[in-house]
């Protein structure tokens, strides 16, 4: 069975921060593919898994180089980002004692994706927005 994975991320979803959104998008794209590998019976693919937290944990340091480059506050969004990644862990280890259902952290870490993006990632990238216009409205008159 073939299954194309192109565009995965609802448009809703976006944030426009481009390198941000091309991470989202993977993250959702990784999450479909596990989807279809454990469709049926067969045994869970847990490198998969660890690899789509090990992503996600990269994806987050991309959001904090992001931010620091930007200069724009991320403690408290660090701090999100830090229990997001002990409860997925978690919610794996969960699945890999067998107390869990693949398919069931698959439904939760969409989910829980999907609103990360709306509550804290919308406000994060307007933020960034913000600090990038006045970084560059203070080079703009600095060189008047």
């Amino acid at each position: 069975m073939e299954v194309s994975l192109a565009g995965v991320l609802p448009e809703a979803l976006l944030i426009d921060l481009p390198e941000i959104d091309t991470q989202h998008e993977e993250i959702f794209r990784r999450v479909e593919s596990l989807k279809v590998a454990c469709y049926g019976s067969g045994p869970a693919p847990f490198d998969g898994f660890q690899s789509l937290l090990d992503y996600v944990q990269h994806h987050f340091a991309t959001e904090e180089r992001v931010a620091r480059e930007a200069g724009a506050e991320f403690a408290e969004h660090a701090k999100v980002h830090r229990e997001n990644l002990r409860v997925l862990r978690r919610a794996l280890g969960e699945v890999k004692r067998g107390r869990r259902d693949v398919h069931s952290f698959l439904r939760y870490a969409e989910y829980w994706f999907e609103r990360h993006i709306n509550e804290e990632d919308k406000p994060f990238a307007a933020s960034v927005r913000a600090c990038r216009l006045e970084a560059a409205d203070r080079q703009s008159v600095a060189s008047l």
